[in-house]
């Protein structure tokens, strides 16, 4: 009899064992687990290797470590728009909650992005405030003004006349399109005696290639008085070509860029002026945006994000989902010192 129960109750032990292997994980753990999975937001930038983006990631960063959430930074090795749809394609298969991006091209990217919002990921958007598939565009102003803003600065340094050109990225890319236009519609209104010589001129977001195309502006219109740049790059590349033609003193070159970049041609006047808002603070704008959405926090015109110049986001006209801040921020040899980046 005392056999029979001790048959009875090892069997009845090894049921346990097999329904409650030891070391299993529980349901309520599992939840736990899902819990405990931190927010993953993505930015997805026009290229890596340059200063304005590693700038940026530094704010991601920072927004990361504040934020408990997993924050991070990728991009191409170029500013090719193909390579940035690509690496959104396969970031969707990954699903993060959030994919934040500054596109190279955001007509290129308006498939992949509808794909991304349909897989139930939150899009924002920066430098692109004629993109349609995206939760919400940021700027870090009304792209029209600044445009307007580079003219009457570049005018000045001009004298009110003579000729200039306009750099730009990539003819695709809105921000900068919108930069060129704002200044040469400036110009047209306000400055009749300035007269810009061509269409904007690419340059593939390449100081290189900036350089290249400057030269050859010089050699061809030796009386050209004005160059604006839109990429980062942009002025350093055609400071580099004004210094080697010993142009200091007759042109004036201006446009966005970071001390980091083109610092270094301020001080003889290689590059008269650099205009900027700041990319750590934009990729922080970019990354809490996209934390609001995936929390389901209303997002509209007035809006305090709690950083510098976008305090009080206001609509931007004619666009389907532009917010813009104010400000920018205008760096010459006497002041670049304040600004370390």
């Amino acid at each position: 009899m005392a056999s029979s129960k001790r048959v009875l109750l090892a069997g009845f032990s090894l049921l346990l064992a097999v329904a409650f292997p030891v070391g299993a994980p529980r349901a309520q753990d599992d939840r736990s687990d899902e819990k405990a999975e931190k927010i993953r937001i993505v930015t997805v930038v026009k290229r890596t290797g340059i200063g304005w983006f590693e700038r940026m990631e530094r704010g991601i960063e920072q927004f990361a470590a504040e934020n408990d959430v997993d924050a991070t930074m990728v991009g191409a090795e170029d500013a090719d728009p193909k390579k940035q749809a690509e690496i959104i394609r396969r970031l969707i298969a990954e699903k993060p909650h959030a994919i934040t991006v500054v596109p190279n091209s955001p007509e290129g990217l308006e498939d992949v992005l509808e794909q991304a919002r349909a897989a139930g990921i939150k899009v924002v958007t920066h430098e692109a405030s004629n993109q349609i598939n995206t939760d919400v565009d940021i700027e870090a102003f009304d792209n029209l003004a600044y445009g307007a803003h580079l003219m009457d600065q570049l005018a000045s340094c001009m004298g009110g006349s003579g000729k200039y050109v306009a750099f730009v990225g990539h003819a695709t890319a809105r921000t900068h399109m919108r930069w060129a236009t704002a200044a040469h519609e400036r110009a047209r209104q306000e400055y009749p005696e300035i007269v810009r010589i061509a269409a904007p001129v690419e340059t593939d977001e390449s100081l290189d290639t900036a350089y290249q195309k400057a030269k050859e502006l010089l050699a061809e219109h030796p009386d050209i008085k004005g160059f604006e740049g839109s990429s980062v790059v942009d002025v350093a590349g055609i400071g580099r070509a004004v210094r080697e033609a010993g142009r200091q003193e007759s042109t004036c070159v201006m446009g966005t860029s970071l001390p980091s970049v083109a610092g270094e041609f301020l001080d003889d006047g290689a590059v008269d002026k650099i205009f900027l808002w700041d990319p750590l603070v934009a990729g922080q704008a970019q990354c809490k945006l996209a934390l609001m959405l995936i929390k389901g926090e209303k997002i509209a015109p007035g809006l305090d994000l709690g950083l510098p110049g976008y305090d009080h986001l206001k609509i931007i006209p004619g666009t389907p989902h532009g917010l813009a801040g104010s400000g920018w921020i205008g760096i010459d040899k006497s002041n670049v010192g304040q600004y370390p980046f």
